[in-house]
């Protein structure tokens, strides 16, 4: 290939890195506001998805005028093809991060504290998935990508855990159903936001190795 297609090509995965940290920041401003019933910052994360959405857009535009021009092959397209799968997954979680925030914003407190913990944990362990998805993907590292993809059973175990707790406080107190449907939407997005980390975690095995290991036995 060209000097100059290997430069666009290291333009691009550095702007896609980029957006990887800024939805990264999102995340952790969605959960914090939730953890906290902090509706101001609710509102931040919200105001927010417009620039995920625009360098989404952007980023795939540029990924597939590379293709058409240069016709990569090899490992050079095998990162144009993860760059552009891993482009979609961080513009849902950043879409998951704006969903726990709106739920954030007219959260009850009391609600939270009664599965706080839960939450919390479930909020740690996603985000660490997200930033161990994101390192291996910067370093084309397939064992990091396959590490992430160990924690997945954590993750819904917790969530789990939420869905029996707030099945049994919603029998005992039906009038905090609103507050509870809260908790576990919060919760949901935590779970599909843990999901798309391991997607970038597989296209992360896929790019260093060109080995696809989606729907295989772990």
């Amino acid at each position: 290939m060209t000097a100059r297609f290997v430069q666009l090509l290291d333009d691009l995965q550095r702007r896609s890195l980029r957006m990887a940290s800024l939805v990264e920041d999102i995340v952790q401003e969605a959960c914090e506001a939730a953890l906290d019933a902090d509706d101001k910052l609710a509102r931040r994360v919200i105001g927010r998805d417009n620039e995920v959405d625009t360098e989404e857009v952007e980023i795939e535009a540029e990924t597939v005028r590379l293709m058409a021009l240069y016709q990569p092959v090899g490992s050079d397209l095998r990162l144009l093809c993860t760059i552009l799968k891993v482009n979609n997954d961080l513009e849902r979680i950043a879409d998951c991060a704006v969903n726990i925030a709106e739920r954030a914003e007219h959260l009850d407190r009391g609600s939270v504290n009664g599965h706080g913990e839960t939450i919390r944990q479930m909020a740690t362990l996603c985000r660490r998935m997200l930033r161990s998805a994101i390192q291996s993907y910067s370093t084309q590292d397939a064992a990091g990508g396959q590490r992430v993809l160990s924690e997945d059973d954590a993750v819904d175990a917790l969530y789990g855990q939420i869905i029996r707790g707030i099945v049994a406080d919603a029998s005992a107190k039906p009038g905090m159903m609103a507050a509870y449907l809260d908790i576990l939407s919060i919760a949901k997005n935590l779970e599909r936001i843990a999901d798309h980390a391991i997607n970038i975690a597989e296209d992360v095995v896929f790019l260093a190795t060109g080995e696809i290991v989606r729907h295989s036995e772990p």
